[in-house]
């Protein structure tokens, strides 16, 4: 078996692979060739393929972006010597690694755990799928008195993106991320960002959209939250529960009829209060992570 990067040749192998490796995944939606490629270029992936006899038999992807270094996927055809292709794969894509540790997600009930622990990788934390029902208008909860609660202007881009990398203690935004949004969906603006500004200081955002892939895919109609965020010294004063409310009542007027968000397995406070609003766990992932010596 031979391992080497990916060329625009192997494009229709790679399609199959992944679709057939991930097709019973958790909302799972097929590629495409023009899809795959897409994906490819905008995340900067660097995708390894191993062949046999000249034939595409498995892939593996790595990234490198806001999260860490990332093994994103690793498909690999059934046969009895898969687990041979897959640890060959694994072991080529660790050579990548700038840092000293390197991640993927696998689903938390997963047998696949045991594989990739056998690979030196252990569970550290992981990551919550919520969805909740949109039927009716919510009642707001109460904030601080002196607390306005409103939609985003547009000349206040830069103030979200400070907000959110502060509260986030790293760059989870940039400027021009609003107008990305809007060239992915047409709908969008800064009407559905909702903030809390605090004596003339934005203190909390939830950024409303629609969770359009899905949608189009499914033929659902599902919002989606996020990116959610509060600074610290404000928080625990009911501002997350109120834009969250605010937001599921706009998506709702919208003519969302569901909503979805990610939470972190470690931000403890999150699920108790998402489930207080109607939310409930529709998928658990792991982060399993494997760490190398700096020597």
């Amino acid at each position: 078996m031979n391992v080497r990067p990916f060329t625009n040749e192997d494009l229709p192998d790679m399609v199959r692979l992944l679709n057939q490796c991930y097709e019973n995944s958790y909302e799972f939606i097929p590629f495409t060739e023009e899809k795959l490629l897409q994906e490819i270029k905008e995340r900067a992936l660097q995708v390894l393929v191993v062949e046999e006899s000249g034939a595409v038999k498995g892939l593996v992807a790595y990234a490198s972006g806001t999260w860490g270094e990332e093994i994103e996927w690793l498909a690999v055809e059934r046969r009895p010597n898969s687990e041979q292709a897959e640890t060959l794969l694994v072991r080529e894509v660790e050579q990548l690694v700038k840092g000293d540790k390197i991640f993927t997600v696998v689903d938390a009930d997963s047998p696949e755990i045991g594989k990739w622990a056998r690979w030196g990788y252990k569970p550290e934390g992981g990551l919550y799928h919520m969805t909740a029902v949109l039927n009716a208008p919510k009642p707001i909860p109460r904030v601080p008195e002196r607390a306005v609660l409103r939609t985003l202007r547009p000349d206040e881009e830069q103030k979200l993106v400070d907000l959110v990398n502060k509260a986030y203690g790293w760059e989870r935004l940039r400027p021009g991320t609003i107008q990305d949004w809007k060239k992915r969906d047409p709908a969008f603006n800064e009407e559905w960002v909702h903030v809390a500004e605090l004596d003339g200081k934005l203190v909390s955002v939830v950024v409303s959209r629609v969770d359009r892939e899905y949608n189009e895919y499914f033929g659902k109609r599902r919002g989606y939250l996020g990116p959610a965020a509060t600074l610290p010294e404000h928080r625990r004063k009911g501002f997350a529960s109120a834009l969250t409310v605010k937001a599921m009542n706009f998506l709702l007027s919208q003519g969302m009829d569901s909503v979805a968000l990610y939470t972190s397995e470690r931000n403890e406070a999150s699920v108790p209060l998402l489930k207080k609003l109607g939310f409930k766990i529709a998928h658990h992932w792991k982060f399993l992570y494997k760490h190398f010596s700096k020597a």
